[in-house]
């Protein structure tokens, strides 16, 4: 199958009302749309932006600089009528065996309608690419245990699940409660 025609570009400021409705697609398609605690005031402080026409591409980021309270960037996916069809949020993060820095892509959603025409593996190449062009380690992301369909897709193209590791968090007040030990 060849790929339909698309753009990948950086988020932009005026983009975040588009990235709240896809978090909150996603969110219904993981079936926890309750659980999107997201707005776009949130998004707009924590997401590093591409400024409004400078082109920012995957192996050339020109968006604000990431921090420890701006962590994530967006890459938006624009499909063949130039519409807003997917999007893969991601943040920097470390591997200390390999010294290098790598990407851990927080969330892949590309909108049912835009399905099977080649763009959530177009924003995985891309991801791929800024990682390459940064000398960086390695990609990561999870995935739902019962996402069959995804898993298979991404195994599809040299993913390999880490059944080895249990993912482990600590939240809410669990987070406050370690906090203050």
């Amino acid at each position: 199958m060849a790929p339909v025609p698309c753009k990948v570009r950086h988020a932009r400021r005026g983009d975040v009302q588009v990235i709240l409705e896809l978090i909150r697609e996603l969110a219904d398609y993981e079936h926890e749309l309750d659980a999107v605690e997201a707005t776009e005031t949130t998004l707009s402080s924590t997401i590093a932006f591409a400024p409004d026409g400078v082109e920012s591409t995957s192996t050339a980021p020109n968006t604000e600089s990431t921090s420890p309270s701006k962590p994530a960037r967006c890459l938006l996916l624009l499909n063949e009528e130039d519409k807003p069809a997917g999007m893969a949020l991601y943040f920097y993060n470390y591997s200390t065996w390999r010294a290098k820095a790598g990407i851990y892509l927080e969330d892949l959603f590309v909108r049912p309608t835009d399905r099977k025409k080649g763009y959530g593996k177009k924003l995985l190449v891309e991801l791929a690419k800024e990682v390459v062009a940064s000398n960086g380690g390695r990609l990561e992301w999870s995935v739902l245990k019962w996402n069959e369909p995804s898993i298979k897709f991404y195994e599809s193209i040299g993913a390999k699940a880490m059944n080895e590791w249990v993912g482990m968090r600590v939240d809410r007040e669990g987070l406050t409660k370690l906090a203050s030990l």
